[in-house]
């Protein structure tokens, strides 16, 4: 993420569309209900209609983008990046020589725009299926409509784990904030060693509270312990001293800070000043060049966890920015554009292999995704409608950020007591 101004990162908070990262919203609801990633969950209700069917001309596939409004950079790379995997499909040769069309419209970041956007994609353009959101806030609008139309959408960003229990007709390309949390845990406990780790999480934003909720629970079920857990609230107080103070009282061998950049920079800052020398940890919210200017040394040596990351020395990684760069002269500027590109994939890997070109058999084709090879990772999707594949671990330097250590996916409930998770079979990349 990129803080465009601070005057519009407060309007991103009161709206509740920051990206990528459970946006936060007060009208989203908070926490992380819901069956585990990847786990057998029958609930899944079947669309009421069946959808649409191919007539004649280009196979039409929507997607719904920020391509105006506060969410504007990373609408426009998740864009790009499935524009990018459509015209690669189509010079191969398409489908059965039939060009994919990208449908767009544009959701000017907000929620309620998004729902008319699907609604005109699915009636009036006749799409097969749907790609987006990157905001969570406006995927639920959207992929309510998918569902009660039975058009299958393919998230794109949206990582808050409510978007899925929408319905059948509904998926998603990223991770889930179950499968972060448990992650940051695993890692924390496992890589760096940490043993009693104070939590500080914001408590007007739902996607902290939910995320910290989840590392809670997993470093605990690991064998770690929770020193202790401070709260603050976002929207421009950035004095954290009193909350950093109880902290390093309660002697922790680690700092999970489960909100976004905006406040983690002064934290940061703010540790160092109280004399708290420990490793900080947190999630895809601290996902910003501006956490290095707002951190300054106090972040540096701080670990996050996101999607990917330019600076991977994976195949995958290097042919994506590559084509990315040679198409658009630019590269990718957030994560959502490798997201917005994967999402394709799965779109037409399972046009691909459906049976009839109407939405019902694509919806089907989708849910039985196995192993697509995508720039964030091997993609396969589990009976909740969740991709289960691999996160990546960033390292924060004084250059930067660098590619750390690749978090294989397993499946963690957060709603059972006890039980560490397992790693799901083929996902050792």
């Amino acid at each position: 993420m990129t803080r465009i101004t601070a005057i519009s990162i407060g309007s991103l908070l009161a709206m509740g569309l920051l990206v990528g990262c459970n946006p936060p919203s007060e009208t989203n609801g908070g926490g992380n209900g819901g069956g585990p990633d990847g786990g057998s969950t029958s609930g899944r209700a079947m669309p009421g209609k069946e959808g649409n069917s191919y007539s004649s001309g280009d196979v039409k596939i929507g997607i719904i983008a920020s391509l105006t409004g506060e969410l504007q950079p990373w609408g426009e790379d998740s864009l790009r990046g499935a524009q990018l995997a459509v015209d690669e499909f189509n010079a191969a040769g398409g489908l059965d020589g039939k060009k994919v069309q990208l449908v767009i419209e544009d959701t000017a970041s907000k929620p309620e725009v998004g729902k008319s956007a699907a609604i005109k994609l699915i009636g009036e353009d006749q799409v097969l299926g749907l790609l987006g959101e990157v905001s969570s806030g406006i995927t639920i609008q959207a992929a309510a409509v998918a569902q009660e139309e039975g058009v299958p959408i393919v998230a794109i960003g949206a990582t808050k784990v409510e978007v899925t229990q929408a319905g059948a007709a509904v998926f998603r390309a990223c991770f889930t904030d179950n499968f972060q949390g448990a992650a940051i845990a695993k890692f924390a406990y496992d890589e760096l060693g940490l043993r009693n780790v104070a939590v500080m999480t914001d408590k007007k934003q739902p996607y902290s509270v939910g995320l910290s909720d989840v590392f809670k629970q997993a470093f605990e079920s690991f064998g770690g312990k929770i020193a202790t857990e401070e709260f603050y609230e976002s929207g421009g107080n950035f004095d954290f001293k009193a909350q950093l103070t109880n902290v390093k009282s309660a002697n922790p061998d680690g700092l999970f800070c489960s909100g976004y950049f905006t406040e983690v920079g002064p934290i940061a800052r703010q540790r160092e000043q109280v004399g708290l020398n420990v490793p900080m940890i947190g999630g895809d919210g601290w996902d910003s060049s501006k956490l290095l200017d707002s951190g300054g040394a106090g972040i540096i040596g701080g670990y996050f966890l996101n999607h990917y990351h330019n600076s991977e020395d994976r195949a995958e990684v290097k042919e994506f920015v590559s084509k990315f760069k040679a198409k658009y002269n630019m590269e990718p500027a957030t994560a959502m554009g490798a997201l917005g590109y994967d999402a394709a994939l799965v779109m037409l890997d399972a046009l691909k292999r459906t049976k009839e070109l109407n939405s019902r058999s694509l919806m089907e084709s989708i849910a039985g995704t196995n192993e697509v090879r995508g720039v964030s990772g091997t993609i396969s999707i589990g009976a909740d409608g969740n991709a289960q594949k691999p996160a990546l671990m960033l390292k924060v330097e004084k250059g930067g950020f660098l590619a750390y250590k690749q978090i294989p996916f397993f499946v963690f409930d957060p709603s059972a007591k006890a039980g560490a998770g397992t790693e799901a079979e083929g996902q050792s990349e």
